[in-house]
């Protein structure tokens, strides 16, 4: 037999007040003054019988619903990128601090469909964080338009938008003259994504700049990409290495992907980083800890997590927001996974 659902009727019974009383408490409404003893009397009693107020109730009474939602933009990513889970918890954090929930959502485009109508539209969030929002996304941009609470965690460019990036221009500089510095001169590199993905665009392109500062060429021969995973970036590797045997560093998309990377060398019966030196990027907790310590570029995943959901909340209070974007810092980590480049058959 179904067990009979705790009702407003009943805490107000057991609290010894009235329904109002009980509704006012725990609606937080102070309309009507009330003691201290009475709230906690209220509070208590549904804390005995496990009464929660009807969530969809408490939305129509407050317009509003304290949810906040987090579109992961790419879907796949969820699975193998160790980065997620660090920014989620952190974002996660900062809004129940504040009171409010966060729902996490994957980013599922189909042709004809806005990915944020769902979400936004029926009125299942009060505002919407986006994980690498992608340039060309015209839905996003008409969302900015709109005036609806968006903040990012990646740039767009829209002159209204809100967000949270990483500058890594100075950092691979210094990556790249660090390697150029050991000698290596056949240099290759697996992005952590597909051609397109702005990051990896991006990452891409300052590394084949930096590099043609010192002579040398990043070519297409030299660059495979993975698809998120370290098992892709494994993959990659030996689909680069068998290309370009004689390269002797590597810059991974991220440390991921290094992970792939180093397995894929040592497969190979190469060392690291003996044969090939290895660079990734967001110096994620496992990577001073991997064979060998992964020399990569730092990138805060806490950090940008906190100071996006406190956008966000400073947006829904109408708080001032002096800086509408963030641009956070990176700096290399040296460790064990780079070294000289070894001597080979031309140079002796």
């Amino acid at each position: 037999m179904k067990a009979k659902s705790v009702t407003s009727h009943d805490v107000a019974k057991l609290a010894g007040v009235s329904r109002s009383t009980v509704s006012l408490v725990l609606n937080g409404s102070n309309a009507v003054s009330l003691s201290e003893e009475t709230k906690e009397r209220v509070r208590e009693a549904a804390r005995i019988l496990g009464y929660r107020p009807n969530s969809a109730a408490l939305m129509l009474r407050k317009g509003r619903t304290d949810t906040i939602g987090l579109v992961i933009t790419e879907t796949r990513s969820i699975r193998v990128d160790a980065y997620i889970p660090i920014l989620h918890y952190a974002i996660a954090d900062v809004l129940k601090e504040a009171g409010y929930s966060l729902l996490l959502e994957t980013f599922e485009r189909k042709k004809g469909v806005n990915p944020y109508t769902d979400l936004v539209f029926s009125h299942r969030i009060d505002g919407l964080m986006v994980l690498s929002p992608h340039v060309e996304d015209k839905d996003l941009h008409a969302l900015l338009d709109s005036g609806f609470p968006v903040v990012q965690i990646g740039s767009i460019g829209h002159p209204e938008e809100l967000s949270v990036t990483t500058c890594t221009s100075d950092s691979t500089m210094e990556a790249v003259r660090h390697i150029v510095d050991l000698g290596h001169r056949n240099i290759g590199s697996v992005p952590f994504s597909p051609a397109g993905f702005s990051a990896t665009d991006s990452r891409l392109e300052e590394l084949r700049q930096e590099l043609l500062k010192s002579g040398i060429t990043l070519d297409a021969d030299c660059i495979e990409f993975g698809d998120f995973s370290a098992e892709s970036g494994y993959n990659a590797t030996l689909r680069l290495m068998k290309r370009q045997p004689r390269l002797t560093a590597i810059f991974a998309g991220n440390d991921t992907i290094a992970l792939g990377v180093i397995g894929a060398l040592n497969s190979l019966g190469l060392s690291v980083p003996g044969d090939v030196s290895v660079v990734g990027y967001d110096d994620l907790p496992f990577s001073g800890f991997i064979s060998p310590p992964l020399t990569t570029v730092k990138m805060n995943a806490d950090h940008q997590g906190r100071l996006a959901a406190d956008l966000m909340v400073k947006r829904l209070k109408g708080e001032t927001i002096p800086q509408k974007r963030l641009v956070l810092p990176s700096q290399v980590v040296l460790r064990a996974s780079t070294a000289k480049a070894r001597k080979q058959a031309s140079d002796l």
